[in-house]
């Protein structure tokens, strides 16, 4: 039988788990002594690799003294078992899912990321990254908007730790989000990450014909002990999903980019024409 893995809620829980113990500086047997079990154990509930009960994350999260509020939302999580996809509505101004989406972005061995509209934000130069999160939603107050460019260029350590396909639409390379000299800033930096071992850069042209990207974004993940897991984004909700329906789908929709995308080397000569470098 295939081993479909921990659901994303427990491996959420499991994240967690493993986070507030290593800010306590403890070890899998410290939390092991204190609620009577192994050290393997432990280390398994943290990796997950052995189904999680509500009772044994209870101890765990009373022992290493959780917030009430986090304690209560991880239970929650346990509690709703292996249902295998997650929508997450923001009820604010700010994303409701950034903590979990970055936690499973660090811990990916691959990332696959397609954008209509805009520059993907692993590639996005911080002014380029300010510009676009006040375009998306003019509400947010300057620090709501640092704090935000903060967090995204926090996750671009992920360019140098695994591989990173990402595809964009030529949109996103005309689209004048800030004065020239910032768009040409972006685009350069485009080029000069093209030249990473580890990244893959591509573009669709705007006469390619119609393809599954026309949706809206995808972020596919693949892990070393874990199953794929896709995210979809919308305005004011995401969708994590994992049911191998969706991640089937997700691949056969990805290899129709690659199909009507320009190769490598093409996106890179149409990135520097358009930034008026030389090719």
């Amino acid at each position: 039988m295939t081993n479909k893995g921990a659901s994303f809620r427990h491996r959420r829980v499991s994240s967690e788990m493993r986070a507030l113990r290593i800010a306590r500086n403890l070890t899998c047997a410290d939390v092991g002594r204190a609620i009577g079990c192994s050290e393997s154990k432990v280390s398994r509930l943290e990796t997950g690799k052995r189904g999680l009960h509500v009772d044994e994350v209870a101890a765990i999260l009373g022992f290493l003294q959780a917030p009430p509020t986090l304690r209560q939302e991880l239970l929650a999580l346990v509690q709703a078992g292996e249902d295998r996809n997650w929508h997450v509505i923001s009820s604010g101004k700010l994303p409701t899912n950034w903590k979990e989406f970055m936690t499973f972005e660090a811990e990916a061995s691959a990332l696959y990321n397609f954008e209509p509209v805009l520059v993907p934000g692993l590639a996005q130069t911080p002014d380029y990254a300010r510009a676009a999160i006040h375009s998306a939603n003019s509400r947010f107050t300057p620090t709501e908007v640092d704090a935000l460019v903060a967090t995204r260029m926090g996750r671009q350590v992920n360019l140098g730790r695994k591989n990173v396909h990402l595809i964009m639409d030529e949109t996103a390379l005309r689209r004048p989000l800030g004065d020239p000299a910032m768009m040409r800033a972006q685009l350069n930096h485009l080029l000069a990450l093209a030249t990473r071992a580890s990244v893959i850069l591509q573009v669709v042209p705007f006469d390619a014909p119609g393809h599954p990207g026309i949706s809206g974004p995808m972020t596919r993940m693949e892990f070393p002990d874990q199953p794929d897991l896709l995210y979809e984004e919308g305005r004011t909700s995401g969708m994590f999903m994992e049911d191998k329906i969706h991640i089937e789908g997700a691949k056969i929709a990805w290899q129709a980019l690659l199909d009507v995308a320009w190769s490598t080397d093409e996106s890179m000569w149409q990135i520097a024409r358009i930034a008026g470098s030389p090719t």
